[in-house]
């Protein structure tokens, strides 16, 4: 029999929605946020040649400027003042999240709750701007170093550079947060969203025009739809797979009453870190990929030439190192949010259990055990989803926008939130129904 909130779901229509005008406040909010990112990647970083510049990033564009500008939403390619986007902030999320399991103190500080959680936040601020500043520097000693793109190079130019840039990145972190909590869905995530969509025409543009001349031939177009078709069925069913355990609760007598046992699920999804640890495995070889592809235009050493050039798209090590940091994001921010131990006491305290395992350690384990099984499923599907568009691009030069990351991360925060948008519309027809019933019992 289905729950109330299914049944509540399942009558959810136009006219719920047109009566929710907190959430109609919290769309528009968030849409106008988007807005205004969009607007500030078009916003040219000052002291460059346009011109001059969209030549040389026509020459870079197939390697990891191409990835990096899918990212920031057409930023980079206009050098914009977004153009590094919410890169650093996300490198430095993975590194306060890393520290934080491996120290005391940080581990005691996020126990702490709401205020230990701010303190985390900021020292994640804080190592955002690092990042940002040393990735800002280095892409303007490559604007320097590529011939007529800077009009007066010198320190003015790199610290104005740094500043603007920056600047950026920390105005973005603030919109995300106040999408978070003003608007609809997770900020981080629809800012890059929004960056992937706004670039999907151009891509399919760019797709049909390699077609009509010919470098692209008809199969490998229509193969290439078939190809993202599959792929965005695929990270559907993935999305929403779950293996569900079965919890008993004994029978119980409540007074002079005897109440059933009763039985339930414990969903574990099948991908719980979500669209994380690809965002994560892209934005940590971002950070020394790009520095090294913009200081090697200069007279620099012939290492970081040689690792701007190992480090680039559709290579072995770059794949590779790809690959692997999926799977570790896949299990490490699985162990961050899910808690087999406080999982199975809480099953202990309200009298559950799994059938045939014994409360309290050895359900802890057999949960672990289960979710290490699935996590390594969802790694793998994660994994395949992510490299699709480095084949592609590798062997037929097409764009990394309709490839399998950017179809991920569309579709991934496209359910993300629709859920919280049907949250939003249960919790109205909630109210509706308290309301209702008061009124109901005044009458009487």
């Amino acid at each position: 029999m289905a729950s109330a909130a299914e049944q509540l779901a399942r009558n959810l229509n136009f006219s719920t929605f047109a009566k929710a005008k907190a959430l109609q406040q919290r769309i528009w909010f968030t849409l106008g946020a988007l807005l205004v990112y969009r607007l500030g990647t078009y916003i040219p970083v000052p002291g460059i040649d346009p011109d001059a510049y969209a030549a040389s990033f026509q020459q870079a564009q197939q390697g990891i400027a191409g990835m990096f500008d899918m990212f920031a939403g057409g930023a980079v390619q206009r050098m914009a003042i977004f153009a590094l986007n919410l890169i650093p902030y996300i490198t430095a999320s993975i590194v306060i999240q890393v520290i934080t399991t491996a120290s005391p103190r940080l581990e005691a500080l996020k126990k702490e709750g709401e205020a230990g959680r701010r303190k985390l936040n900021q020292y994640t601020r804080y190592l955002a701007v690092v990042f940002c500043a040393v990735q800002a520097y280095g892409i303007a000693i490559g604007l320097e170093g590529s011939q007529g793109v800077v009009l007066n190079p010198g320190w003015f130019f790199r610290i104005s550079t740094v500043i603007t840039l920056v600047g950026g990145t920390m105005f973005l972190m603030w919109l995300g947060e106040q999408i978070t909590s003003r608007g609809v869905g997770n900020g981080i995530s629809l800012i890059i969203f929004a960056g992937i969509v706004a670039n999907l025409p151009a891509t399919i543009v760019q797709t049909l025009e390699l077609s009509r001349t010919g470098a692209l031939s008809t199969a490998w177009l229509f193969g290439i739809l078939a190809i993202a078709i599959a792929v965005i069925a695929v990270i559907v069913f993935f999305e929403r797979a779950q293996r569900r355990l079965l919890i008993q609760y004994p029978k119980r007598q409540v007074g002079n009453k005897m109440f059933q046992g009763d039985t339930s699920h414990l969903p574990l999804k099948l991908n719980t870190s979500g669209v994380i640890p690809v965002i994560f495995a892209s934005s940590l070889l971002l950070l020394p990929a790009t520095i090294a592809s913009f200081a090697s235009q200069g007279d620099a050493p012939q290492w970081l030439s040689v690792t701007a050039a190992l480090l680039g798209r559709g290579q072995p090590l770059y794949l590779f190192l790809y690959a692997a940091l999926i799977v570790f994001f896949a299990f490490f921010y699985t162990s961050i949010v899910f808690n087999p131990t406080e999982t199975a006491d809480n099953l202990k305290r309200s009298g559950g259990f799994i059938p045939g395992i014994r409360p309290g350690e050895r359900t802890a384990q057999h949960i672990d055990y289960v979710l290490t099984r699935i996590t390594l499923v969802g790694a793998a599907y994660l994994m395949l989803v992510a490299l699709i568009p480095e084949m592609i691009h590798s062997q037929l030069n097409v764009s990394q926008f309709i490839g399998g990351t950017s179809l991920l991360i569309m579709v991934t925060v496209t359910l993300d939130t629709i859920s919280q948008v049907q949250s939003h519309l249960i919790a109205q027809q909630y109210e509706g129904l308290v309301k209702k019933s008061r009124l109901g019992g005044r009458k009487r």
